[in-house]
């Protein structure tokens, strides 16, 4: 269960999976201005590929899939994104039991979307090679398919005609 909570919170931006500062926090069972004070105290061990502060606009676009409010209205500060390397670096910084653990079952979560994004790269190749290899078939197969939806749409539409006849004035 606490896998999927993990992948839960492993999100796409920049064409990196990411975490963000407040999961991380929640995670680690402190305070985002906490976790953000130790990355800047350690600012030098974040380089842009471990870690980067949203955008205005990534934010917005983004804020709708959070529940961020707090009593003032919002976050005042955009969030850290943290990349599997700047999730790493973290356990550096954040030095608690419950932190090192925690860091533990995050690098699991990361290997294991890494390898499913493998095995899936791996099906879609495979299919491609056998509609190279099949193509005649293939195209059979859709044709066939085409047929039969068109004809289905056709007898669809058939039965939508209107009727033909006598209709009793409703009290009109």
């Amino acid at each position: 269960m606490q896998l999927q909570n993990i992948e839960s919170k492993i999100y796409e931006i920049r064409g990196q999976r990411i975490m963000f500062d407040f999961d991380l926090a929640e995670l680690y069972e402190t305070e985002t201005k906490y976790l953000k004070r130790a990355v800047r105290a350690n600012i030098q061990r974040f380089p842009p590929d471990f870690m980067f502060e949203l955008t205005h606009e990534e934010w917005d676009s983004l804020r709708c899939n959070f529940s961020t409010s707090n009593q003032r209205g919002g976050t005042r500060y955009m969030p850290f994104a943290f990349t599997e390397q700047g999730v790493s670096m973290l356990s550096s910084v954040i030095n608690s039991d419950k932190a090192i653990n925690m860091n533990i079952a995050i690098m699991r979560a990361f290997v294991f979307i890494r390898q499913y994004a493998l095995t899936h790269k791996d099906l879609t190749d495979k299919i491609k090679e056998l509609e190279k290899r099949y193509d005649q078939q293939f195209s059979n197969v859709y044709e066939a398919l085409n047929y039969l939806l068109q004809k289905d749409k056709l007898q669809t539409e058939q039965h939508e005609r209107r009727r033909i006849g006598y209709e009793a004035n409703n009290g009109k």
